[in-house]
């Protein structure tokens, strides 16, 4: 993160991950990634 915070996030975990995160992937294996970006204001009213 911007402050320097890290965390790891496994195969299967859900994370919500905020403004100003960095992302890569650690060791060699492939990673595929969903991103539900915009989606924590989905079908919320105006």
């Amino acid at each position: 993160m911007d402050d320097g915070t890290e965390f790891d996030c496994k195969a299967g975990d859900v994370s919500l991950l905020p403004s100003g995160h960095d992302a890569w992937v650690i060791g060699d294996e492939p990673a595929v990634v969903v991103d539900f970006q915009g989606m924590i204001d989905y079908a919320k009213s105006k």
